[in-house]
């Protein structure tokens, strides 16, 4: 849900004068409230960070849950008030660690896996699927708690996200961007 519109543009430099318990994200300027997520949206998140973390154990990449702020668009010399965009994934996966500060991160992460809740249906699959496209996300799941389904979406030879698998409840689902690793999808849908 977008803010009333209080200002006409807002940027990175706001976002850092707001309320740590303040969830909004900036996308082009424009404001987003986030709404508390249920019950149901946070144990299939935590499922998925428990199974990433897993196997992530050891290794240089890591796994942020949500709330992490991501500015995917930010280079080494950009000023707060220049960066328009910072979204808040459900999940991501960075195998750079010089991206991650004190703020979050600032580039595209390896990995970026949303949970669909009734309220984000359309900007997960529409906005934040073109965003995370354009800034050069490896890979993108979208994970339906309705249906109990997962798309994996990857870039095809022109950078564009293209649905490279569909699961469902039972399948044990591949993590292209982290060789070897594979989600359970039964233990994310249990019930």
């Amino acid at each position: 849900m977008a803010l009333p519109a209080e200002r006409v543009r807002y940027t990175f430099a706001d976002c850092l004068a707001w309320d740590e318990d303040t969830h909004i994200e900036i996308i082009n300027g424009e404001a987003f409230m986030m709404a508390t997520p249920s019950s149901r949206h946070q144990e299939i998140l935590m499922e998925l960070a428990r199974q990433l973390a897993n196997f992530l154990e050891g290794k240089q990449c890591r796994v942020y849950p949500a709330p992490f702020g991501v500015r995917l668009f930010q280079h080494d010399n950009d000023r707060p008030e220049d960066l328009n965009t910072e979204v808040e994934p459900d999940l991501s996966v960075f195998s750079d660690r010089d991206k991650i500060d004190t703020h979050g991160c600032k580039g595209a992460p390896d990995l970026i896996m949303e949970v669909l809740s009734p309220s984000t249906r359309r900007h997960d699959r529409l906005v934040k699927l073109n965003l995370y496209q354009r800034a050069g996300v490896k890979e993108y799941w979208i994970v339906d708690p309705e249906t109990q389904s997962v798309q994996v979406f990857l870039p095809d030879a022109t950078g564009s996200f293209r649905i490279h698998e569909d699961y469902g409840q039972e399948d044990v689902a591949k993590v292209h961007a982290l060789n070897g690793c594979f989600i359970e999808l039964s233990k994310v849908f249990s019930e």
